[in-house]
């Protein structure tokens, strides 16, 4: 997605060979227009799948979440990272460690929300370690749902997120590949895949 890698180049800031911020228009303030462009993609590329189901992980994910259900006129559900007492209801659930924020936590699903006839595609911002991720694919295994394929904002190639994705047979496809980062310098990943690509975007 052409217009993304651009705003990444202008708006982002590297911090480091491994930490971008993207938060003036991605995941702290939002364009809402780009973040409907970004569901209307994954909506094409995801297209045809028979999805029933977007899921994601609370906060950052879900307003390309909530895009992507735009997109596929279907409903989004975000999992939770701490229980509340509403939800007093049998949930699936499984245990993440973010390298971000240097901690674990638990995830959770409603059980009601997502079942044996859901066909569900998993969007997040960023695709780094894949810990999250994971943790998403585990709870639509234990579910019965079936993982049509995640679906990334960002991606950091060199880590390896998609590695263990892609091991499990989870087709990935990210809007921005990035290849290598250096303050000043960010480098994408030649080619993005269109909707008949599978694994290889």
């Amino acid at each position: 997605m052409q217009e993304l890698k651009e705003r990444i180049r202008r708006e982002g800031q590297i911090l480091s060979e491994t930490v971008l911020k993207v938060d003036s228009f991605l995941n702290h303030q939002v364009d809402t227009e780009l973040a409907l462009r970004i569901g209307r993609e994954f909506g094409q590329r995801f297209g045809g799948r028979g999805v029933t189901k977007v899921l994601t992980v609370e906060a950052s994910g879900i307003q390309f979440a909530m895009a992507a259900g735009i997109a596929l006129r279907v409903p989004f559900v975000y999992a939770k990272k701490k229980k509340a007492i509403t939800q007093g209801e049998a949930v699936y659930a499984a245990p993440v460690y973010s390298f971000t924020r240097r901690e674990a936590y638990q995830i959770s699903i409603a059980e009601k929300y997502l079942g044996p006839s859901d066909r569900v595609l998993i969007v997040d911002d960023f695709l780094a370690t894949g810990a999250a991720l994971v943790g998403l694919a585990d709870i639509v295994e234990r579910s019965g749902a079936v993982l049509v394929g995640v679906g990334c904002v960002i991606e950091k190639s060199f880590q390896e997120g998609r590695f263990l994705l892609e091991e499990r047979g989870i087709e990935v496809c990210s809007l921005a590949r990035i290849v290598s980062m250096k303050p000043g310098e960010v480098q994408f990943a030649g080619e993005e895949c269109n909707q008949k690509e599978r694994i290889t975007c």
